[in-house]
């Protein structure tokens, strides 16, 4: 088996309950060493459960789960020197700097990283000797990955990673996880509603609702397998056409060349996660309410392609 098709999270059958509310129901996946994978729900899907659970922090109530081939439930503490969490915020101590905080962390684990190569990594040198509380959200975030990732560990869990940060921070942070991703071989389970994020981040998606995941693929898959067909708009000679189609390049170059030049103003919209994404709401919210007649059919109006 090659590194690549190592299964470093391995989950059968997981549920959760509280009480009698089950919060996870059935679900079931697999993580292979290298991947970046985005759990992707709305709030009260059950995401930061199901990371909690991976984590070691929170007792399932049934199903099997090995993550680095140990059940988390029963994990020792070189296990835990091999996984990274950042949570979606922790308490710390305002008056330590950041390097000397990281410093102070390092000690704890077999082999950390160099204190001032992890400073560098997350983007921080400027402010290593800075007092946490000094900190800016984007840089507290920052520091955040850093304390996750101190010991170099194999896997890293990322709870909605980027709530309540600006667009440039969130930007800025987008492109330290693809750092970690590429340059550190880090296999990286993150949790976001943020559908751009997951999108950005991800090169697979499981979307997750009301306790199950209903879709599982990446971004381009699940488009293309729940919705299908591109948009294509066009005018031609003063009136404006419409037309879905699995095959957008053959339509525009059918229209080109059946009618030149006076096809205008084309516009094609491929299918995109958020399309993906308000589809299986819809088809779930049908499913599980009165049935509903037959969607009507697109508006089809115009010569069709030859």
């Amino acid at each position: 088996m090659t590194t690549a098709e190592r299964v470093v999270i391995d989950v059968d059958g997981l549920r959760m309950t509280y009480g009698t509310a089950e919060v996870l129901k059935d679900v079931t996946f697999r993580v292979r060493h290298g991947e970046v994978v985005c759990l992707l729900g709305p709030n009260g899907a059950g995401k930061t459960t199901t990371l909690e659970i991976l984590e070691g922090f929170r007792t399932r109530s049934a199903g099997r789960v090995e993550v680095l081939g140990t059940d988390p439930a029963h994990a020792d503490e070189p296990w835990r020197a091999r996984v990274g969490v950042v949570l979606q915020s922790w308490r710390d101590h305002g008056r330590w700097r950041v390097r000397e905080l990281l410093a102070h962390l390092a000690l704890y684990y077999p082999r950390p990283w160099d204190t001032d190569e992890l400073v560098a990594a997350v983007g921080l040198t400027a402010q290593a000797d800075k007092k946490v509380r000094m900190l800016s959200g984007g840089q507290r975030r920052r520091l955040d990955v850093a304390v996750g990732i101190v010991g170099h560990p194999e896997l890293l869990f990322l709870d909605e990673p980027t709530a309540g940060l600006d667009p440039v921070a969130r930007r800025e942070f987008h492109d330290l996880v693809a750092r970690l991703a590429d340059e550190q071989d880090t296999t990286i389970v993150l949790t976001t509603h943020d559908l751009h994020e997951a999108q950005k981040l991800a090169n697979r998606i499981m979307i997750l609702k009301g306790g199950r995941i209903i879709a599982d693929g990446t971004a381009q898959e699940l488009a293309e397998r729940i919705v299908g067909e591109d948009e294509v708009r066009w005018s031609r000679d003063g009136l404006q056409y419409h037309r879905t189609t699995s095959d957008s390049t053959k339509l525009a170059f059918d229209l080109f060349r059946q009618y030149g030049e006076s096809v205008t103003d084309l516009e094609i919209r491929k299918a995109t996660l958020e399309d993906t994404y308000l589809s299986l709401v819809r088809q779930q919210a049908d499913a599980g309410g009165a049935e509903t007649g037959a969607a009507a059919p697109a508006d089809e109006t115009g010569e069709p392609a030859r």
